[in-house]
C-alpha cells in the first residue's frame, strides 16, 4: 500500500488514534530508533532523578548529565555520521558507491557472497564505512569524559568533591587534597579520550584513502562493520546477536540516511558506563556503590529499550488469545507498512469497512507495545531511581553505626 494511502487511513481515524498511529509508525523507521530512545531517557533518567535529588549540588550535576548525554548519544549520531563524516572520507567514490555507503556492512557483504560486482565494489565502500564508524567513536568517548567533566563542574561551582556531601549524607569540611586528586584525574581521564579519539580519526583516514588497495584493513573494515560475521561464522544466532549489539556501524533511515543503531548505543552505555565508575570511584566508596548498584538495570534497559518487558508481555497476550489479528503463532507483529493490506483482507473475511479494521490493528498494535513502554518508563525510572537513593543512605547508616560500635 502506497504511502499516501496509509496517512489517508491515519487521517481518517479517530484523534486520539492519530498520534499513537503515526508514533507507531516512527518507532519502527531506523529513525525512530533515536526519538524513542530519547523519549525513554528523559522519563527514566532524568524527571525521576530530579524528584529525588538530595541536594542542589546532586539536582545540577543528574540535569548537566542526562540532558547532555542524551543529546549526545541520540540526536548526535546522526549528526557527526551523515553530514560530516559520511562527506569527509566518501569523496574518492564515484555516484553510485556513494550511494552504498548508506546500506549496512552486514548486509554488503551478504549481498557480496553471490555478487561478484558487490564484492569488488565493496573493497571501496567497506573501510569508508569503517572509517565513518571509526569518526563517530568521539560519541562514546565523550560520554566517557562527561562524567569527569561533572566532577570538575561540581568543583568549579560548589567546591564539593565527597559525594557524602554532595548527597547529603553529611556535611563535612572538603578535604582540599582529596579535591585536588578528583580534578588531576578528570583531567587525566578527558585528555586520555581525546588521545584515544587522535588515534581513532587517524586509522580513520588510513582505511578511507588506502583501504581499497589492502587486504589487510579491508579485513579490519570488515570486522568493524560486521563483527558478528568475524568472531562467529559458523554461529547464526552468535553472529547475529554480535552485528546487533556490538556493532559500530551505522542504521539506514529509509531515506538512504545514516542514522543511530543499537550496536553504537550499547558502545555508547559500555564505554560511557567506564567514565562512570571511573569517576565515581574518584569521588569515595559510597558513590562507586551507588553506580554499582544503579548502572547493571539502567545499562540493560538503555539498550534493549521495552523489549525484554515486551516479549513477556507478547507471550502473555497470545496465550489469552488477545492481539490475534496482527500478531502470528511465532509473537511476531505485523510491521506498520503492512496494517493497511491487512485491513483490506480483514474487510473483505469480515465483510467489514478497511477504517474500522485498521482502528482495530492500530488498537491492538498500540497494546503489544505501548504497555510495556509506559510499565517500563515507570518502573525503571522512579522505581530505579527512588530504590537507588534510600539504598545508598540505608548502606551509609548501616557501615557508619558498624563503625562506631568496633
Amino acid at each position: 500500500m502506497s504511502d499516501n494511502k496509509i496517512k489517508v487511513l491515519i487521517n481518517n481515524l479517530p484523534k486520539s488514534l492519530r498520534p499513537v498511529a503515526r508514533f507507531l509508525r516512527h518507532q519502527e523507521s531506523a529513525s525512530g530508533l533515536s526519538t524513542t530512545r530519547y523519549i525513554q531517557d528523559v522519563s527514566t533518567c532524568l524527571i525521576p532523578k530530579a524528584v529525588f535529588s538530595r541536594s542542589i549540588e546532586d539536582l545540577t550535576e543528574n540535569t548537566f548529565l542526562e540532558t547532555t548525554e542524551e543529546a549526545l548519544i541520540y540526536l548526535s549520531p546522526a549528526i557527526l555520521g551523515e553530514h560530516v563524516a559520511r562527506k569527509c572520507f566518501s569523496r574518492g567514490l564515484n555516484p553510485e558507491l556513494k550511494k552504498e555507503v548508506s546500506e549496512t556492512g552486514v548486509n554488503l557483504i551478504k549481498k557480496a557472497e553471490k555478487n561478484l560486482l558487490v564484492r569488488e565494489n565493496n573493497k571501496k565502500i567497506l573501510p569508508v564505512k569503517a572509517a565513518i564508524a571509526l569518526a563517530a567513536t568521539a560519541i562514546p568517548l565523550t560520554e566517557f569524559s562527561l562524567n569527569y567533566i561533572k566532577n570538575l563542574m561540581t568543583l568549579k561551582l560548589f567546591n564539593k568533591s565527597d559525594f557524602r556531601n554532595i548527597a547529603s549524607l553529611e556535611n563535612n569540611r572538603e578535604d582540599a587534597k582529596h579535591q585536588e586528586k578528583v580534578k588531576s584525574s578528570a583531567k587525566k581521564h578527558i585528555i586520555g579520550a581525546g588521545i584515544t579519539y587522535a588515534g581513532f580519526w587517524g586509522l580513520a583516514g588510513l582505511l578511507a584513502t588506502k583501504g581499497k588497495n589492502s587486504k589487510t584493513l579491508q579485513k579490519i573494515s570488515e570486522f568493524i562493520v560486521a563483527p558478528g560475521n568475524k568472531l562467529f561464522s559458523k554461529n547464526e544466532k552468535a553472529k547475529n546477536f554480535v552485528n546487533k549489539y556490538f556493532n559500530m556501524d551505522f542504521a539506514k533511515s529509509p531515506k538512504g540516511k545514516l542514522v543511530l543503531s543499537k550496536g553504537q548505543l550499547t558502545t555508547c552505555v559500555l564505554v560511557g558506563g567506564c567514565g562512570y565508575f571511573g569517576a565515581s570511584a574518584d569521588r569515595g566508596k559510597e558513590n562507586l556503590k551507588e553506580t554499582a548498584t544503579r548502572f547493571p538495570l539502567v545499562a540493560l534497559y538503555v539498550i534493549t529499550g521495552s523489549e525484554l518487558v515486551e516479549k513477556g508481555f507478547k507471550n502473555l497476550l497470545y496465550k489469552y488469545g488477545k492481539c490475534t489479528d496482527v500478531m502470528n503463532s511465532k509473537k511476531e507483529v505485523t510491521p506498520f507498512e503492512e496494517l493497511g493490506k491487512l485491513a483490506e483482507k480483514l474487510a473483505k473475511e469480515k465483510g467489514s469497512t478497511v477504517d474500522k479494521e485498521f482502528k482495530s490493528l492500530i488498537k491492538q498494535k498500540g497494546v503489544i507495545f505501548g504497555i510495556p513502554y509506559l510499565f517500563a518508563l515507570g518502573v525503571m525510572g522512579f522505581f530505579v531511581s527512588g530504590m537507588t537513593v534510600l539504598s545508598t543512605k540505608k548502606r551509609y547508616e548501616k557501615e557508619k553505626l558498624q563503625h562506631k560500635s568496633v
